[in-house]
């Protein structure tokens, strides 16, 4: 997996992000009512979060792809900053239409910039191909 230090720096955001995308995938797809103050009432809400919970394993399983195999690297590494970026800008949106969430939602929205932006800095600095 890391054979050396620039493997590493490439590398650790993407374990990182499936370390937590996972499981919030299967919270999203099987138990949203455990973490977030919602109730689903109809199948199509049920419908919905099984397809983010597939939306988020199917992330998942092409950045493990760019971890373990060098010719997925790249997309792994642009595919994890959009949806990193994407997540963490829609956050920040979020704050100044709705307001504050949570202090789990605030840490969540400068990890998730933190990881796209760091994406961003491997891609530059490493010139992955």
């Amino acid at each position: 997996m890391f054979k050396t230090k620039q493997d590493f720096i490439t590398k650790i955001h993407l374990i990182i992000s499936v370390l937590i995308v996972v499981p919030v995938s299967f919270v999203y797809g099987f138990n949203p009512s455990s973490e977030f103050d919602i109730q689903l009432q109809t199948i199509d809400e049920h419908n919905f979060f099984k397809a983010i919970m597939g939306l988020y394993l199917g992330f998942s399983t092409l950045w493990i792809l760019g971890i373990f195999k060098h010719q997925y690297l790249k997309i792994a590494l642009i595919t994890n900053m959009i949806f990193m970026l994407g997540l963490g800008f829609g956050r920040v949106l979020s704050f100044f239409m709705d307001g504050n969430p949570t202090f789990g939602y605030q840490f969540g929205t400068i990890a998730e910039l933190f990881l796209g932006f760091y994406g961003v800095w491997v891609l530059k600095r490493f010139k992955i191909r």
